[in-house]
This record gives C-alpha cells, structure tokens and sequence, in this order.
C-alpha cells in the first residue's frame, strides 16, 4: 500500500472512531426545564465604543439566580441560562448609567437571544 492509501486508511480509522453516530449533542428529557438557552449581545458606550471587561448578568425574575458573564474585548457576552424570564444588568462604572437595555428576556428550551444591545452612558 503506498503512502497516500496508508494514511488515508488512517483517517478513515480515526473519523469513525470520533464519531458518535445517532447520538445527539443535547439530550433533552420530555418536560425538561434544565435544557439551557444563550443569552448574549453587546455592552457598548454611547458613541458606539465597544467596552471589554464589563461584567454581565442574567437574573432569572422570580428566583434571583443570576447567571454572568464578562465581556469581551469586543464588547460581545453570551451566558448560557435555563429556560425562563430574565432581566440582564451590567456592572457600572462611578457616573455611569445604562440608557438603553433590551427590557425582560424570554427564553425557552434550546433558545439563542443574541442581538441584544446594552447601551452605557454618563
């Protein structure tokens, strides 16, 4: 066997081994409630600048349980939460307020909430 057929019958070999044929990714129990959705947008200032570092919370109305994340350089977070209302605060800095936030989240099982824009101001 010559050295293409080798290392072709190689990854072969290795692409089944790593495949877990007709299994999901997510397995989801009927009435599962823990199933979780993403929360997650961008925290920019004002002027459009995009603020890195800033901690970002999920917390789930009626509970409390909070969920976070810190912010990317890009301004960008995603939190993973299970299925419920949220309302989202960012950590501030002295003299600064949010003067644009996306209001109650909604999610449910599996759900993506990813165009969501908080916008910091003075």
């Amino acid at each position: 066997m010559d050295r293409l057929g080798a290392l072709l019958a190689v990854l072969v070999l290795l692409g089944g081994a790593a495949c877990r044929s007709g299994q999901p990714l997510l397995v989801s129990a009927s009435g599962d409630k823990t199933t979780p959705g993403t929360i997650g947008g961008i925290v920019s200032a004002v002027g459009g600048e995009r603020l890195a570092g800033r901690g970002v919370h999920a917390v789930q109305v009626g509970t409390s349980q909070r969920f976070s994340a810190v912010t990317s350089v890009t301004g960008g977070f995603s939190i993973k939460v299970p299925p419920g209302e949220y309302r989202l605060e960012v950590d501030l800095r002295p003299g600064e307020k949010v003067v644009r936030e996306p209001g109650l989240v909604r999610i449910h099982k599996s759900d993506l909430d990813a165009n969501l824009e908080i916008v910091v101001g003075s």
